[in-house]
């Protein structure tokens, strides 16, 4: 990895980077496969590097950023999809690599899938979560979700809940991202209470839900962009995408990651039975279609050169 220009640029630290299209947030850690995390709506480098956490950092290097709007990252005045792909391409030069593999959450979808059809020399492969492929259909959110996510005094709330009430706060948490309910919603929010790895993911990815304060304009231009989205160009896209969704997911419903499915050449979709918008990581599945997402990403073409 190479210094970049007038930037230091450094292992395990969150820092930014400047580049002639503006700055980027951004954090670097593990050795390895250098992997691109992006994060949804809302969310931040926090959000990003909690994506990464299942990759080996002995295996793996992962690159997680803020996108534009999102904590120190400006929302700068061409606030367009392909803008940000071209900001991502630039820290990439910043930092020596040539070629990746990009991990992508619900609204780091249509970037991810812009940059495979932009810059497809560039891509290794795709992996897809809950991902957004076509326009976005807001979900009409519960008042309570509405309120926590969305004010300075709900984001309290929830790092209040997470002292006091924690099995509320995860069940409130997979009740917002999916359609289970009943006596399905205590089994699950059980089953993630008793894995740690899982109950610490959702406590920790629930204080990046934010539509609020530093997150708030990255959220703004988010809606706007993808409620105007005519197409991504899926069929453009030459890399193999494994696409992983909840059939349960109320945020980004299933259909989005079927109809990437239907577009692209070289997909595999995997749907799990009960997931919500947190599957991936909260799922008694979870681990098998992490260890899927791991393999993917390991598998470089020959002709790959990294650095």
């Amino acid at each position: 990895m190479k210094q970049a220009k007038n930037n230091r640029i450094e292992t395990d630290s969150v820092q930014l980077i400047n580049i002639a299209l503006g700055k980027v947030q951004v954090s670097i850690s593990g050795t390895g496969l250098p992997v691109l995390v992006i994060h949804g709506s809302p969310g931040g480098v926090d959000a990003a590097k909690l994506m990464a956490g299942f990759l080996p950092v002995n295996q793996f290097r992962s690159i997680s950023v803020s996108r534009p709007g999102y904590l120190r990252t400006p929302l700068g005045t061409n606030a367009s999809i392909d803008h940000e792909v071209a900001q991502l391409v630039a820290v990439l030069d910043e930092l020596g690599i040539t070629r990746i593999a990009i991990l992508a959450w619900s609204g780091g979808g249509p970037v991810a899938y812009r940059f495979a059809v932009n810059y497809p020399e560039r891509v290794t492969s795709l992996v897809q979560l809950a991902a957004l492929s076509s326009r976005w259909e807001k979900p009409n959110y519960p008042l309570d979700s509405r309120f926590l996510f969305r004010s300075v005094l709900g984001n309290g709330l929830i790092r209040l809940f997470a002292h006091v009430a924690l099995n509320r706060l995860i069940e409130s948490a997979l009740a917002s991202e999916g359609a289970i309910r009943g006596l399905e919603l205590k089994r699950f929010t059980a089953d993630v209470l008793a894995d740690e790895t899982q109950r610490q993911f959702v406590l920790a990815i629930t204080k990046t839900m934010s539509w609020a304060g530093r997150r708030r304009r990255g959220w703004n231009n988010d809606v706007t962009n993808y409620g105007q989205i005519d197409t991504l160009e899926l069929e453009k896209v030459r890399c193999p995408v494994l696409l992983i969704h909840g059939d349960a997911d109320t945020d980004v419903l299933p259909k989005y990651s079927r109809i990437a499915h239907d577009k692209l050449p070289n997909s595999q979709l995997i749907l799990l039975k009960g997931g919500t918008h947190l599957a991936f990581y909260a799922h008694p599945e979870s681990y098998a279609v992490q260890a899927k997402a791991k393999k993917l990403v390991s598998e470089v073409p020959v002709s790959c050169s990294f650095f």
